[in-house]
């Protein structure tokens, strides 16, 4: 059997595994409604949840959803979750995947463990033929770090708006995005099993989640960062075609960033060999007998750098990525579902780390011209209004925020209100308060799900009437697109559909209303550096 041929067996193979514990599941919920309680059933065994912070709403946590990615199983496609014999105790959430260290304490709960492939969900339902919308959050990260435990994505108070509210692990780093030539010969092709992982939940997702009063015809993908890349990148996947009807992207897309776009497949094995001859003589056996604890260690990013370029993370595989994402949203291929994404107002501020040099304007213009070329110098200064003599502050932070985030969110929006066949929506936020300084990259997700977690640069400012404001009606949006496909309903600011021509979005501002986009015109300048979706080779070794 040739390599093509057995990669399509295998994916039918995994399909139709998933597939039939789907109607396993759904054929137990023939006949009357079944009351939910704490005790839930589901392919795998039996649950034991627990009333959430939500008195009306009901979590089940460190639910697995595939096999434990261990031993020979490192590196291997999500295989069917394991059995348990007795009740599984589901109100703590399971382990966390090997992560980069991240600022601050460390997470309180379990440590970091290649088991890691579970899943959580909140739910308001009361009977298993609720028919609930369903949303799944996929964390951010930069594909390096975060889970689903985190406080701030906390489902409860998103649930209580009457959705069942999902969020999953899944593999990061090395252990989620190794590409190597001998795993290729093991099966599908390497280098994205974190984004297999992704599409494994939802399959589990489809399968059971009529057990807690959720509607499987009717599923939202959203993510933040890594999560809102995945939410792209997954509207271009043959492999997640028809496992969600909505989806909802929060500062990401295409996983481009400052140096250019995705990984190609040649990039994504070049760097799985060299860390296989650095660690284990070229040999992939050995590279999997070596600890997780040791692997990580040798394996681990800085923030410093750029995770597209310097770590493990998604690449163009062939199985789960066919193609560019932005060549195939150009191109139509996407999953026609409707949309809604945005960014931040400070997007680049956190990442400045990894910005171009900016000391003075003509450093920066020096900087710039070696990435876009002296001939595009003039349209350069007049799209970030960078003055002779001006301080280039602004002008870096949106160069940097553009790059790594907003153009490619924008350009998500342009190429799908164009191709893909569905309503698209974007949003900017940009609200400022006591409790909200700034407006950085991941702000929105506590207004999103109403947790209202210390923000990154007021860590002690505590939310006001306005933030809470602002989230109830932040939440309503998510929650009626997710019911809908619009985000629109009874007391809110009417959110008009996205139309290239007019380029209106919904601003989240000290004022909640629909009004033009800002930044076009960067966006529109970076944009003309595309070549069938992709940004130049040569931008890797600018900096």
């Amino acid at each position: 059997m040739n390599k093509l041929l057995l990669k399509t067996s295998l994916v039918v193979l995994t399909i139709s595994t998933f597939g039939l514990i789907a109607s396993q599941s759904l054929s137990r919920l023939s006949g009357a409604p079944e009351p939910i309680t704490a005790d839930v059933t589901v392919a795998g065994g039996k649950l034991h949840g627990a009333v959430s912070a939500v008195p009306t709403v009901l979590a089940f946590k460190g639910i697995p959803y595939a096999a434990p990615p261990v031993g020979a199983l490192r590196w291997k496609s999500p295989q069917p979750v394991q059995p348990w014999p007795d009740v599984r105790d589901a109100t703590n959430f399971g382990a966390p995947c090997w992560a980069a260290p991240t600022p601050g304490p460390p997470p309180q709960g379990p440590k970091p463990s290649e088991d890691c492939l579970t899943l959580n969900v909140w739910t308001p339902a009361k009977t298993t033929t609720d028919n609930l919308p369903v949303m799944v959050w996929i964390h951010g990260g930069g594909f390096e770090f975060g889970s689903s435990a985190m406080p701030v994505s906390d489902g409860a108070n998103m649930a209580a708006k009457n959705v069942v509210v999902v969020s999953m692990n899944y593999r990061l780093g090395v252990f989620g995005f190794l590409a190597h030539d001998d795993l290729d010969k093991e099966g599908s092709a390497s280098g994205n099993f974190g984004l297999q992982d992704q599409i494994a939940a939802l399959r589990w997702v489809r399968a059971n989640i009529v057990r807690f009063g959720g509607d499987p015809a009717n599923v939202t993908l959203f993510g933040e960062s890594a999560g809102a890349h995945s939410v792209g990148m997954l509207m271009t996947s043959p492999l997640a075609k028809g496992l969600f009807q909505r989806a909802i992207g929060e500062s990401g897309a295409f996983w481009d960033s400052e140096h250019g776009s995705i990984s190609t497949r040649a990039e994504a094995h070049t760097r799985g060999r060299a860390l296989a001859d650095r660690l284990a003589g070229g040999s992939l056996a050995k590279l999997r007998d070596i600890p997780a604890d040791q692997l990580h260690r040798e394996t681990v990013w800085k923030a410093s750098t750029d995770p597209g370029t310097t770590a493990f993370a998604p690449s163009i595989d062939g199985f789960v990525l066919p193609d560019s994402p932005a060549e195939i949203y150009r191109k139509g291929r996407q999953h026609h579902v409707p949309l809604l994404a945005g960014w931040n107002g400070a997007e680049g501020t956190i990442f400045m780390s990894r910005a171009l040099p900016h000391a003075t304007a003509d450093e920066l213009k020096t900087a710039a011209g070696k990435q876009f070329g002296e001939a595009k110098a003039a349209d350069f200064q007049q799209a970030y209004a960078l003055a002779p003599d001006g301080d280039t502050k602004a002008a870096s932070e949106n160069l940097t925020g553009d790059l790594v985030i907003s153009e490619q969110v924008w350009e998500w929006l342009q190429l799908h209100r164009r191709t893909g066949k569905s309503p698209v929506y974007g949003y900017q936020f940009v609200y400022r308060s006591a409790y909200c300084p700034v407006p950085v990259h991941t702000s929105e997700m506590s207004f999103v799900f109403s947790t209202l977690r210390p923000q990154i640069f007021a860590p002690a400012a505590k939310p006001g009437d306005r933030d809470r404001e602002l989230a109830g009606l932040m939440t309503s949006y998510w929650v009626n697109f997710a019911r809908t496909g619009n985000p629109n309903g009874p007391g809110l600011p009417v959110w008009p559909a996205y139309e290239t021509d007019k380029s209106t979005v919904m601003r989240f501002a000290q004022t909640t209303a629909a009004a033009p986009e800002s930044g076009t015109e960067r966006f529109r300048f970076l944009q003309k550096f595309r070549t069938n979706g992709r940004f130049p080779a040569s931008w890797l070794t600018v900096n």
